[in-house]
C-alpha cells in the first residue's frame, strides 16, 4: 500500500512539473488566464478574440476581426514553439452563424492541408464587441 502511495505522489509531482505556461511577450499582463498551456508536447491554446492586445480594440471589418484573431493565436503558437500546421483541433465560437462563410474563407489562408479538426458553433454573446473566438489544441 506505501509503495502504490508513493508511486501516486510521484506520479501528480512529475505530472505537474511537465506542465508548462507559453505566454507570448505581448499578452496582455493580468489576465485571469494562461495564453497557452503545453503539457507533454500538446499545447492548449486558450480562447482568444479579435481584440489587438496592444490597443484592446477589435475591428469593424469582420474578416479584419479573423485575422487579429487568428494572429493572435499564431502568437501563442509561436511561443509555443510551433506554427498553424501543428494544429489538430479547433474550436470556433460565432455571435451569428451568418459570418460563416467570411470566417471560413479567412480561415483557409491559416490552416493548409491536412486541416486540424475543426468544430463551430452559434454563441449568443461573447467578451465586448467580438464577434468570434478560437481556441486550438496544437501537438
Amino acid at each position: 500500500m506505501r509503495t502504490l502511495l508513493l508511486t501516486l505522489v510521484l506520479a501528480v509531482s512529475v505530472s505537474a512539473a511537465q506542465k508548462k505556461v507559453v505566454t507570448p511577450k505581448d499578452f496582455p499582463s493580468g489576465r485571469p488566464y494562461s495564453a497557452g498551456i503545453m503539457v507533454d508536447g500538446t499545447l492548449y491554446v486558450a480562447g482568444q478574440v479579435g481584440q489587438d492586445w496592444k490597443t484592446g480594440k477589435a475591428p469593424d471589418d469582420f474578416e479584419a476581426e479573423v485575422r487579429q484573431t487568428l494572429d493572435n493565436v499564431g502568437a501563442i503558437l509561436k511561443a509555443g514553439g510551433m506554427d498553424f500546421s501543428n494544429v489538430v483541433a479547433v474550436n470556433v465560437y460565432l455571435t451569428d452563424m451568418e459570418l460563416f462563410p467570411k470566417m471560413n474563407s479567412v480561415y483557409l489562408t491559416y490552416f493548409k492541408e491536412p486541416r486540424p479538426t475543426r468544430t463551430t458553433v452559434g454563441v449568443a454573446k461573447l467578451v465586448g464587441t467580438t464577434r468570434i473566438e478560437i481556441t486550438v489544441t496544437a501537438k
